[in-house]
């Protein structure tokens, strides 16, 4: 079903949900999924249509993550209305303010704050058997991303046996270090475009691929986020904020933080190559090139990481070999 199909289904939809009220509906965003938001207004009253076209979206993960975090104490959007065969959901609308869009050197503190204080929550609710593991399956297969859709579509290169010798080791490397991670609830995207600032704040949306996994996976989400840097000195202080909110609460970080920032930096080598990955496909599958410019940022993080531990040195250098064959794409570290 082709986009205006689709919306003239919503529109039949929002009529019944409504009673039959007079709505005007406006679109609100897009994500790099199929999933569409159009902005409701009816009765003076604004809310959220989400659009999940079946068989490529399904809601009933968002619904119970909602339920999950919810329960946790942390501002996601209320469910008015469903409709789980045609992927339709009424929600709550948490304003139109992004973090990105409200971060600045003034707001910065204020605002990771209340997300330190939200991840917090949500991670001292975990539980282990309530949402999908993030097991060694999951993050392998996001691994791979990076030499299937950065390295040999987006660059143009064809590994050499030595070159896949030392991916697979670092892949090795990484994946030993996140799974021996304590487990928590994980949002998976965190960071600042689906965090809203709202009362009370933030407000968390893109939550329904939450898993059950490493302790440090959103934090790194977080504080090494691609579309907005801070320097290194501040993320250290964010990090170490949230680790002391973390341990007061119970949530398993551990009682030393320089282990604890190492697992972070780990963690966000893994991250990092997948988000290349996905923004390689989103650029080439999906026709979503407005990513490539989130790239540079990415491997800024990725290439930094990996040349302060001597186990992930090799793929530092690997890193430099693919971007002195691929200089066209003008990347710098």
């Amino acid at each position: 079903m082709d986009k205006a199909a689709r919306l003239a289904q919503l529109d039949a939809w929002l009529s019944r949900v409504l009673g039959g009220a007079a709505f005007t509906l406006a679109p609100a965003s897009e994500d790099a999924s199929f999933r569409r938001y159009f902005r409701v207004v009816a009765g003076g009253v604004t809310r959220i249509a989400m659009d999940a076209p079946p068989p490529h979206e399904d809601v009933r993960p968002y619904l119970h993550v909602a339920e999950v975090f919810r329960a946790a104490g942390v501002h996601v959007p209320q469910v008015y209305a469903t409709d789980v065969e045609h992927g339709f959901l009424l929600l709550s609308d948490l304003g139109g303010t992004t973090y990105l869009a409200a971060l600045d050197a003034d707001s910065a503190h204020g605002l990771y704050a209340a997300a330190l204080d939200a991840l917090v929550a949500i991670q001292r609710a975990s539980r282990p058997g309530v949402l999908p593991p993030y097991d060694r399956a999951l993050l392998e297969r996001e691994l791979n991303l990076f030499p299937d859709w950065y390295v040999a579509r987006h660059l143009g290169v064809e590994l050499s046996a030595g070159q896949r010798v030392v991916l697979a080791t670092a892949f090795e490397r990484i994946l030993a270090n996140n799974l021996a991670q304590p487990p928590v609830y994980v949002h998976r995207d965190y960071h600042s475009r689906n965090l809203m600032v709202s009362e009370p704040n933030p407000g968390i949306l893109d939550f329904q691929d939450a898993v059950y996994g490493p302790v440090t996976y959103d934090l790194v989400s977080l504080l090494r986020d691609a579309y907005i840097s801070w320097d290194e000195a501040r993320v250290i202080d964010w990090a170490a904020r949230y680790w002391e909110r973390a341990r007061a609460a119970g949530v398993p970080v551990g009682t030393d933080f320089g282990a604890f920032y190492r697992d972070f930096e780990w963690m966000g080598v893994q991250r990092q190559i997948k988000v290349l990955g996905i923004f390689a496909r989103l650029c080439h599958r999906d026709g979503k090139a407005a990513y490539l410019d989130d790239m540079p940022l990415v491997l800024r993080y990725l290439r930094g990481a990996c040349g302060r531990y001597d186990e992930l040195r090799p793929l530092a250098g690997l890193l430099d070999e693919l971007h002195g064959v691929g200089r066209r794409t003008g990347y710098t570290f």
